[in-house]
Formats: C-alpha cells, structure tokens, sequence
C-alpha cells in the first residue's frame, strides 16, 4: 500500500504479507508482487473496535415500544430498572431465531463497511429469553468468522438472584460457545444479592477461562457501587486483566475521593471499561480515566433497540458524538477519539497488538480523509477495509451538483 497517512502525519508505504505488516516505511517497503493499493495521502487506522455491542436486539424498538425508549432515557436515569424488567423484556417474550438471525446480519454487514472488525457482543440469557438469541448470534458467528472478531457475551440480563435457572441457561451458554460470562449485579435488589452475582460470573469465568463483561453502575445511583464489586471479585479469581466494565454512568455522581479509590482498584484488577456517552444522560468520566492511562473504549451499546433509537454500527459517528458529549474537541482530544475506537478499544477487550506495526495482524481502514477533523466531522465509510490484509469491503462515494448553465436566464 502506498501513501498512507498515519495518525502522526507521517506518509508511509505499507507493506503486508500472509496476513501481517512486514513493512512500514517511507519508500523502503518491498514485498512479493500482488494486490497494490494506493491511499493517495488519506488516513489509515487500525480497523475499529466495539466494545459494547446488545447484538441480539438490533432493530427490534418497533417490537418495544417508545414506553420503554422513554423510561430507559429519562432524567438520570432512575427509571432504568424498571424499562429493562417491564418494558424491555416484552420483546424477548418474541424471541426467535427466524427474526433475529437476519437483524444480526445486517448490523454485521453495517460493522463491515464501516470497518468495525472487533465486536464484543452482549446476548440476553434468562428464563424469559432461553437461550435462542444466544444460538442465533452463534449461528452468524460461524458465518461472519473470516469478516468479524465476534466475542459473544452470556448476558443474564434480568439478574441472576431475581431470575432462577438464569444462571444455569449462562453456563450452558458458556458450554455452547460463548466467549465471555456477562452480568448486571446492580439489577438485583440487595447489595448481598449484587455482591453474589459478580462472584458466580468470576467463578464461572476462571473455571472456564474465559473473560467477564459487566454492566455496572448503569443506574445514577452512586450508592450502587457495583464496579468495585466486579474489580474485587476479579482480584479475588485470578482475572486480573480479564474483565470489562460496561457504562459505569454513576461514577460521575461519585465524590473525588472514591473517583480516586476506584482508579486504583481498577488498576490493581487490569479492568477496562467502555463508555456509551450517546444512550444515556451520564457517563464514565472517560477523560479522568484516560489521564490515570486506564484502558477505555467507546462502545456503540444499541442499534433502534428500547434503550437508543438510532445508530449505525460506525464507530466514527460514535466518536463523533462523544466529541461533543464528552468535550473532547480539540486537536490532542480528537486522537483521543480515534485511539478509543481504535487501539485502545482493543485493549480493553484484551487485543494487546492491534497497532500498525511490524509484526501485527493487517486488519485495517483506508480512508479519504486526510486530517483528523475531517475523519471525525464526515464519519464517512472507509475507502477500503482489510482484515488479515485481504480486502473485505470497499465503499465508493459520489455526488454531483447540478447548476444552472449560463444559457437558462433564471426564474
């Protein structure tokens, strides 16, 4: 590939082969002849990272209801638990695969063109749901594995202590292929409760070797404290580096002092955290997080499900909105924006590499853009997006302005 931009301004030659950078420089690249691409000058990114993904609900808000929309988005959020129990759950009373399959393809195929090649995915698994949205993103796992890193999430998301046989239809998720034991202990009703919760999650985990993602402190509730829970219980299982903690939104109700206490207990336990700014009226303090060089991602949450009425599967058009959300305009803050969709997001789901780099994976964006404002302002599709250094998709853009010719008098 020649003439990409990096992030740091610099115009490089890339070259790849069986799958990896094996060059990167300017104009000292020299691989086997094959595909030649050329940049022409624009950005190239590592491809993009979702953190935070309710797969199994995509397009599923006229199913709803605009009730549950309403509660789940109001005020600070206080009416949270009861949307996701009430008004939330009517849908998975429908669940089945026959409709859900094709939703999930079409927000894969969206992540595609966008580039969005890592995707942690959530799936409701409780006594209301089975497990059928679970064997439907299972079944279009196995289809998109040569497009889409899809780690899939056993979600119990009405609890496990309010919820029995929640927690066996999980671990027999975890035994069908899931990749990732999920939670929401602060859905339960006693902080006992909560505290049990996380632990079966971390215990399940470390006995299957697999990594936890939790939704915690998604209420503006600070009273909840449920990201600790979920940091201690880690320490206590052996996962440090091993688990995600998803929203945290109460945390910017907490005073500095337990701001500061929790930074370090996140430090001590390797926890990342993603941010969803856009679907809800509080968020992590993500620039408090980055400066304390946790690792946090922005993640795109929902797709027209009860909880967020828009999105697009563009990781883009979610930094996008955060610039503004989160305040992040400036020069420094918009790489910020790009490393938390990109490098950074990878980090948190345990992707150490996803760099461009000598040595790493090609999984990569090609854009028009040649300035990072403009990347972010026009949240456009990539020219082209690799994956392992083979072209899976490719996007044209076109448009034409049609004026008056001088001959037409006007009127």
């Amino acid at each position: 590939m020649r003439n990409a931009r990096l992030l740091d301004g610099r115009v490089v030659d890339l070259g790849i082969a069986d799958g990896l950078y094996v060059g990167v420089g300017e104009g000292d690249v020299h691989v086997e002849p094959g595909l030649a691409l050329d940049a022409e000058g624009g950005l190239v990114t590592p491809s993009f990272v979702n953190g935070h993904m309710h797969l199994d609900k995509v397009y599923t808000l006229p199913m709803a209801g605009d009730g549950a929309l309403a509660a789940y988005t109001s005020g600070e959020m206080g009416a949270a638990m009861r949307s996701i129990v009430r008004d939330a759950n009517a849908v998975k009373k429908a669940y089945d695969r026959t409709w859900i399959v094709p939703n999930v393809r079409r927000a894969l195929d969206l992540a595609v063109v966008n580039g969005v090649l890592h995707v942690q995915a959530f799936v409701d698994v409780d006594t209301t749901a089975g497990l059928e949205g679970m064997a439907a993103v299972l079944e279009v796992r196995e289809e998109y594995r040569d497009l889409v890193d899809l780690q899939v999430v056993a979600f119990p998301q009405d609890g496990l202590l309010r919820d029995p046989g929640a927690a066996e239809l999980c671990e027999e998720a975890v035994r069908l292929g899931a990749d990732v034991v999920g939670g929401i202990p602060w859905i339960e009703l006693t902080d006992r409760d909560a505290a049990e919760h996380v632990r079966w999650a971390c215990r399940v985990a470390a006995a299957n070797g697999t990594r936890v993602a939790m939704l915690v402190d998604d209420a503006g509730d600070p009273s909840l404290r449920t990201t600790a829970m979920l940091a201690e219980a880690m320490i206590e299982h052996g996962l440090q580096g091993r688990g995600v903690a998803c929203h945290a939104r109460a945390l910017a109700t907490y005073p500095t002092p337990s701001v500061v206490r929790l930074v370090e207990l996140a430090r001590a336990a390797g926890l990342g955290f993603v941010s969803d700014p856009h679907t809800g009226p509080l968020h992590l303090p993500v620039r408090e997080f980055l400066d304390e060089d946790l690792a946090v991602a922005l993640g795109q949450d929902d797709i027209e499900d009860a909880y967020y009425p828009f999105g697009r599967h563009n990781m883009l058009e979610v930094a996008f909105l955060a610039a503004h959300l989160l305040g992040f305009l400036s020069g420094p803050d918009q790489l910020r924006l790009v490393d938390l969709v990109t490098t950074r997001a990878a980090r948190v789901l345990g992707l150490d590499e996803h760099t461009i780099a000598v040595g790493r994976r090609a999984d990569l964006c090609v854009h028009r853009a040649e300035r990072v404002v403009d990347l972010l302002r026009e949240h456009a599709k990539p020219r082209w997006v690799l994956r392992g250094g083979r072209v899976v998709a490719e996007s044209e853009e076109r448009s034409q302005i049609h004026r008056r010719t001088a001959s037409v008098p006007p009127g």
